[in-house]
């Protein structure tokens, strides 16, 4: 990013507001009553002496909008006016359709009580105004609500094992409100045994070729806000994509589309290949060619035997989709130019 962008177009920058508006007094600093309060309780006073006073939180901010002059500017004031403080601005101007498309994430430390999250809507909401922007959204983890996912699964427990173990630890800023499955799971096992630890409902749902039980999955998933595949051995239908209407994430191997079908890790262990690797991609009708978030890779020699070979393909998957669900609730994940993504750093 140049300099010259930072400072051209200052001559439209937002007024100055001469008062902070609105915050309750009933000791949620600005970020919604009780809610607040009780995460606040439990995320911040067990471990601070200052209380919330001295407390900053974290912020976020995702923009798009056609390029115009003063765009950075406006953002910029706004956060410094309200006395927060510019942590990392992540810029992506596309100029590949026509006009030019001007994206933008940026985070920020601040204070609540100078800046209620009401406030802070409002104020982002005036920028998205004066720019027509297509897309304007804040979120303050502390603040707000976990996006909630249901896990798609079917006999393969890599990903859907390391997936809870990562969600257990913190890593991954979601809540699992189901796992879905067209594989039965003893009651003893460790992923059943899990899931009821943590009071997670675990729904088995045998599919057939001609019965893939989508309408009963569309109601198990309806109040979730993003669905993860996680080595969901089922093509989702059209049908399926329109009626749940929400973003889907996918993993795959990166054995595509050389080694398809049953046991593609044999294939390409037979084949001799030297290179493997694992996608994370966005579901569409298209299967497999939806807007791809994260790929990795890892080199694999004549000395790996074909149980080293599937266990060194299957980390990458692990990695891949961790990565690609963490993105996504972070808030670094646009879509644009149609079937492709900006993935912010």
């Amino acid at each position: 990013m140049r300099w010259e962008r930072l400072i051209r177009g200052c001559s439209v920058l937002l007024p100055a507001k001469a008062s902070v508006r609105g915050f309750s007094s009933q000791g949620d600093a600005g970020c919604g009553g009780q809610k607040f309060s009780r995460k606040f309780s439990q995320r911040v006073l067990k471990d601070s002496k200052e209380g919330p006073r001295n407390r900053r939180l974290h912020g976020v901010h995702v923009f798009q909008c056609s390029d115009q002059l003063g765009i950075v500017a406006n953002i910029s004031q706004n956060i410094a006016r309200r006395g927060a403080n510019i942590l990392n601005v992540d810029i992506y101007i596309d100029f590949d359709n026509g006009s030019p498309v001007f994206y933008s994430r940026s985070e920020f430390s601040f204070d609540p009580l100078q800046w209620p999250r009401d406030v802070m809507e409002e104020d982002f909401a005036e920028i998205a105004h004066i720019f027509k922007a297509q897309k304007s959204l804040v979120r303050v983890p502390e603040c707000d609500e976990n996006l909630k996912m249901a896990v798609l699964a079917s006999w393969q427990d890599h990903c859907l094992v390391d997936l809870l173990h990562r969600w257990q630890e913190g890593e991954l800023p979601a809540q699992i409100g189901a796992v879905i499955s067209n594989h039965s799971r003893g009651p003893n096992t460790h992923v059943v045994r899990f899931l009821e630890r943590h009071g997670i409902p675990y729904h088995y749902l045998p599919t057939t070729k001609s019965d893939k039980r989508e309408g009963e999955i569309v109601e198990l998933v309806k109040d979730t806000d993003f669905l993860v595949l996680a080595r969901y051995m089922q093509v989702l239908s059209s049908t399926f994509l329109r009626s749940y209407g929400k973003d889907i994430i996918n993993i795959h191997h990166g054995l595509l589309p050389s080694f398809k079908g049953a046991n593609p890790y044999r294939q390409a262990y037979q084949a001799g290949v030297k290179l493997i690797g694992a996608t994370s991609h966005f579901v569409t009708e298209e299967l497999d060619d939806g807007p791809i978030i994260e790929q990795m890779v890892d080199r694999v020699s004549h000395r790996d035997t074909l149980t080293t070979f599937a266990m060194k393909s299957e980390n990458l998957e692990k990695q891949c989709l961790a990565k690609a669900i963490k993105y996504y609730c972070e808030k670094r994940i646009v879509r644009y130019s149609g079937n492709k993504t900006i993935v912010f750093g």
